[in-house]
């Protein structure tokens, strides 16, 4: 499709939000979604020369006519489990291509003041519990992809918790692409909302069927109120055809502690980006980080923490592997607003490469304007030390086996600050067998 044509499409795509949207759709919505496709008219694919998307070209998505599907596409509850993490009890929402699938999902067994539903349900009886929460913590200041997501909106997850309640079970979102069209987007949304002393653990999951080459383009908004506690795990193992772009929005109040695991295995072309908002005292995130490429893939990850009250204190750690041809991006942005003192930040990038071909930029910053804080902030970029190689290779290892013992311990010291045994289990096991060093399955069995 030529660029005029392209440029058609996606005036087609935009003209419907505008003009196209369900009568029943409720009328706040209906406004957001519309307001969202004219920013995203006008605003357009993000450019390399935007000083955000510097080194991230998204040419290959934006060459593409993507639209809706139009059909669910057949998946099995066998399939399912077989995408899953082996091992885990999780109440249980599932997704292909944007769209919920209760037939394969498990919702049982929730406790009372705990709402998990899907976004298409919860809109169609009790929109109004939504209207304060959806789209009113994410923004498209950085990314015109969350103007895309609000406007072409497919479905997506709600988790809203009472005060003081405590889901003992996780909730697995496993959000599914078919091997349908190559032109297929989805646009999910998830929202939790932990209210005062609540806890939660969500496990976002994206998985494909072999032979997917779609675009998923998420937003998922994370609010935790006085002393809530959220542990998000994201996980993206994308077929290496597919595209995703994502975006996670974190509003915390006092006392609140937010722990983020990203692990990135999968996609051709990958963006997540994290902005993190500390808005009180007491309030604590924790981002842990791995990607790996290889082939021709490309991973790029933007954390953003916000300081903007005192008391607050962010934990920050990133890891990344580069083999083949893969180029991996990391740039981490902590700012300390004035006011508030006694920020604890710290930050730190740690990076390896494992071909000469592959390439990895990483960008650490800080921002400061108060004058009594404790922050700091690393960058690493390199290669597998010799001396550890030559000490395993002495002890009667082989030189593959070596190396990929190095490189698993390397990714492990992010994987293993995961709780949840059976997902730290899965990723492990999926790292290892992406490594080109059989002996990296040696290490765990």
């Amino acid at each position: 499709m030529n660029a005029k044509a392209l440029s058609q499409h996606y005036a087609e795509q935009v003209q419907q939000v505008r003009d196209g949207l369900p009568a029943e759709l409720p009328e706040w919505l209906a406004g957001r979604r519309r307001g969202a496709a004219q920013r995203f008219a006008d605003a357009g694919f993000p450019d390399p020369r935007q000083e955000e998307w510097k080194y991230t070209n998204v040419r290959p998505i934006a060459t593409k006519p993507f639209a809706t599907a139009q059909a669910d596409a057949p998946v099995s509850e066998e399939t399912i489990r077989a995408l899953g993490f082996e091992g885990l009890d999780a109440c249980r929402l599932v997704f292909v291509d944007g769209r919920f699938r209760g037939e394969i999902s498990d919702l049982d067994g929730l406790p009372e003041g705990a709402t998990v539903r899907s976004l298409s349900a919860m809109l169609g009886d009790d929109s109004a519990r939504l209207e304060p929460l959806l789209g009113t913590l994410a923004h498209d200041r950085y990314s015109s992809f969350a103007a895309a997501n609000m406007a072409f909106l497919s479905d997506g997850a709600v988790i809203v918790l009472g005060k003081g309640v405590r889901l003992e079970r996780p909730v697995h979102l496993l959000l599914v692409g078919s091997a349908g069209s190559p032109a297929t987007w989805n646009h999910p949304r998830v929202v939790v909302q932990a209210a005062e002393g609540s806890e939660v653990t969500i496990v976002e999951h994206y998985a494909d069927l072999e032979g997917a080459n779609g675009f998923t383009n998420t937003v998922t908004e994370l609010r935790a109120d006085a002393g809530a506690q959220i542990h998000h795990y994201l996980v993206q193992d994308h077929a290496d055809s597919a595209y995703h772009i994502g975006s996670v929005f974190v509003q915390q109040r006092r006392d609140s502690r937010v722990t983020s695991h990203n692990v990135n295995l999968g996609g051709r072309l990958v963006r997540h980006d994290l902005n993190v908002d500390l808005t009180e005292p007491g309030a604590e995130i924790v981002l842990n980080g791995l990607f790996l490429v290889g082939g021709r893939q490309h991973v790029d990850t933007h954390t953003r923490v916000h300081h903007s009250s005192p008391h607050t204190s962010s934990r920050e750690q990133y890891r990344g592997i580069g083999q083949g041809h893969g180029r991996g991006v990391f740039k981490g942005r902590v700012l300390v607003e004035r006011g508030a003192q006694k920020t604890d930040a710290q930050q730190h990038s740690a990076n390896l490469l494992l071909s000469p071909n592959a390439e990895i930029d990483t960008k650490p910053e800080l921002e400061i304007y108060a004058d009594d804080v404790k922050c700091a902030h690393g960058a690493t970029v390199g290669q597998l030390d010799e001396t550890s190689l030559y000490y395993l290779r002495s002890r009667g290892i082989d030189a593959e086996a070596a190396r990929g013992m190095l490189v698993f311990a390397f990714a492990d010291e992010v994987l293993e600050r995961m709780e949840l045994e059976p997902v730290r289990t899965s990723i492990e096991r999926r790292l290892a067998a992406r490594l080109p060093e059989s002996g990296a399955m040696d290490v765990i069995g």
